[in-house]
């Protein structure tokens, strides 16, 4: 059945071509190393700031050998993570001991991503401060969790030990240079591919929260490269921007080894990762509009972008983020202070009159957004969406009404069955593909992850 949405333009099944603060970082020698001090000020007053370990070091993970690999060692490791069959059996006791062995890298890669995620956490708590407010949404942040948590159990089960997931392929030199990618069970020729940002309001962004996305979307036959990236306080805006450019330039020129089909790439985001990508999206285009440019991939690889409940005009989001205590402070050093948030606003920099012919570059785009979203406002989406269409931009909004931020990307996806943006987003990419939309429509329903209770309650206490 059709999507309940609210009508922002017409929607053609699938467009055929587009028409036509200062800083508080301190700077060091190294612009690679990543230990550069950080100056944040944990109460956020005027007065002392604090120095502030980085997030990260250079290797994560468990393996110094696997992570640190550079340039044609890493290549070479990419290549020994993609697993083949044996054509000669192994003796049981061989056969044991790979098992044991498997399965203890499996379990360090778990704790190893588990005391990530607990330090990004961490940190988001000491950057906000603990005052009452975000005492009380931290709770709510745990009760949140607790409903959902049947379904993130099943979720990192899968992530973790399926062998239908390839992570933290190596995609730059930089720290956190990794991407997940989810292949679909069979390999009968080129899939299709999603290259997505995840969200985390640019400090706990982190490539794992596209688990469900990866995994549901590789069911359809559809491959997902989840790309992660620096995150403040480790880089700042333009790092993050950087960071994701070079993991889709990585998946434009290399897709083809792992079974994708590099003429049918699309960029999707989501929260702050659809505000990255987009940057990212204007950014290439002025690159190409201009003459003398060095690029390692193009625009007319992307078939479409779909931005996810994003924001593209950071001038009226920023004291909004403040009101709901994502303070201007903060904002404001992820940004690289408050003269820079034009340059890092897609719907303002695409209309700078320097770069006016980059708009033509840019593919079709199509922005999802819940009327309920009261942490990033639907109206930045529509806006956005006027803007591009002014611009001979093939671009379109679609709204859900009464969907809030993580309705669409958590809480619906985890019901199973069918859900209104799920099926937009696989109708765009297998509009071309009768025999796809043929085993879409044939397709089993998704499994139900957490009773419909559970749900309700969660969607009552989530803080976002």
């Amino acid at each position: 059945m059709p999507s309940q949405i609210l009508p922002i333009t017409n929607r053609p099944l699938y467009p055929s071509s587009a028409s036509a603060a200062s800083l508080l970082i301190k700077p060091t020698d190294d612009d690679d190393d990543p230990s550069a001090s950080l100056l944040v000020s944990s109460r956020f007053d005027e007065d002392g700031v604090a120095p502030i370990k980085p997030l990260l070091s250079r290797s994560s993970s468990c393996s110094s050998n696997s992570s640190n690999s550079k340039g044609n060692n890493g290549n070479f490791h990419q290549k020994r993570r993609r697993r083949t069959a044996s054509d000669n059996s192994l003796s049981s006791a061989s056969s044991g001991s790979s098992r044991r062995s498997t399965l203890g890298e499996e379990v360090c890669h778990a704790a190893s991503e588990t005391y990530l995620i607990t330090r990004l956490g961490l940190k988001l708590l000491r950057y906000l401060g603990v005052g009452y407010r975000w005492i009380t949404r931290f709770l709510a942040l745990g009760c949140y969790s607790m409903l959902l948590f049947p379904g993130f159990v099943q979720i990192g089960f899968y992530y973790f030990f399926s062998g239908n997931v390839r992570r933290s392929v190596v995609y730059g030199d930089k720290p956190r240079n990794r991407l997940d990618l989810y292949m679909p069970k069979n390999n009968d020729g080129p899939k299709p591919v999603v290259a997505f940002v995840t969200g985390g309001a640019w400090i706990i962004g982190y490539k794992a929260w596209g688990s469900l996305l990866g995994q549901q979307l590789s069911e359809r036959d559809i491959m997902v490269a989840c790309i992660d990236y620096r995150n403040f306080p480790q880089g700042t805006i333009s790092d993050m921007i950087e960071d994701a450019s070079q993991g889709i330039s990585f998946v434009c020129n290399n897709i083809a080894e792992y079974g994708g089909d590099p003429n049918k790439i699309f960029l999707m985001g989501q929260s702050a990762g659809a505000h990255i990508a987009a940057c990212a999206l204007v950014e290439q285009a002025i690159k190409e509009a201009g003459e003398g440019e060095s690029i390692s991939w193009s625009l007319s690889q992307i078939k479409a972008y779909f931005g996810l409940s994003g924001g593209y005009n950071l001038l009226n989001l920023v004291d909004y983020f403040h009101s709901r205590g994502l303070y201007r402070r903060i904002f404001l050093s992820i940004m690289e202070g408050e003269e820079s948030l034009r340059q890092f606003s897609p719907e303002l920099r695409i209309q700078d009159p320097n770069v006016v012919n980059a708009a033509s570059l840019l593919p079709p785009i199509v922005l999802f957004h819940g009327t309920g979203d009261y942490s990033i406002p639907s109206v930045a989406s529509t806006s956005f969406a006027e803007t591009l269409k002014k611009l001979g931009v093939n671009a379109e909004a679609i709204l859900y009404e009464g969907k809030t931020h993580t309705d669409l990307f958590l809480q619906d996806p985890m019901r199973g069955g069918e859900d209104d943006l799920f099926s937009d987003v696989v109708g765009y990419i297998h509009a071309e593909d009768a025999e796809a939309r043929a085993r879409d429509a044939a397709a089993p329903p998704r499994r139900r992850l957490v009773p419909e209770f559970m749900i309700q309650l969660a969607r009552k206490v989530s803080p976002f």
